[in-house]
């Protein structure tokens, strides 16, 4: 998914960077520090940075722009919520950015670019799921795991991909057949792998650890 330096047209990468500043802006005006203060949710939300930049270093491609990795915005999202989430990732990009730098693979040209790609779209989309399965479904357990966090992690990844094959589409970087036949289809088979991963670690958090998923609330998914 992360895009090389030379891969957009600079005015494409420059340009990403305003609105990029401004939901940084918004989202540390606006975040819970509070949370953070706490040393045991700051360890976890590190813990979480860390662990997503090795998950985003383990990457498979063939061509530049067109890899593959996991992603980990929705559990991100449904742990810290979307200000914290945005912030988290894009501390990933930067550490996996800076890493890539050091290896002579990429630079930060692109960098705002591959942050509205990565961390923002994919959190706001996760974000008004959960919105919605607040909202429109019946506060259940098994609803919050299967449709927030395992649906949600999929139509996350898969929408990702999209954008990602949209953007390269305009920028002229691939044909339309190269990238319909050679790399979104391959989003779906990573959208399911994410959703089983996802599922799966946000169920054993609400289990063992609920304090650690902000957005699962105990009166409103157990009460019934």
């Amino acid at each position: 998914m992360n895009f090389p330096d030379a891969l957009f047209p600079q005015a494409w990468a420059l340009g990403a960077f305003v609105p990029l500043v401004v939901v940084w802006l918004w989202s540390i005006a606006t975040a819970p520090w509070r949370r953070l203060a706490d040393s045991g949710q700051f360890n976890v939300w590190l813990g979480t940075v860390v662990l997503l930049v090795l998950a985003w270093s383990m990457k498979a491609g063939v061509k530049p722009g067109l890899n593959l990795h996991l992603l980990g915005a929705t559990m991100f999202t449904l742990m810290f919520g979307r200000r914290l989430a945005i912030i988290g990732l894009s501390l990933v990009l930067a550490g996996v950015t800076l890493n890539g730098e050091l290896l002579g693979r990429a630079g930060w040209l692109a960098y705002g670019l591959n942050a509205l790609v990565l961390a923002v779209f994919p959190v706001l989309l996760a974000d008004a799921i959960r919105r919605g399965v607040l909202r429109w479904l019946p506060g259940n357990l098994f609803v919050f795991v299967f449709v927030a966090a395992f649906f949600g992690a999929a139509a996350t990844v898969m929408a990702t991909g999209m954008l990602a094959s949209a953007l390269l589409w305009l920028a002229a970087v691939y044909p339309a057949p190269t990238l319909l036949d050679d790399y979104l289809p391959y989003y779906f088979l990573l959208g399911f792998a994410e959703a089983w991963l996802n599922g799966a670690l946000i169920t054993l958090m609400v289990v063992y650890v609920p304090h650690w998923v902000g957005s699962f609330d105990d009166r409103h998914y157990l009460s019934h």
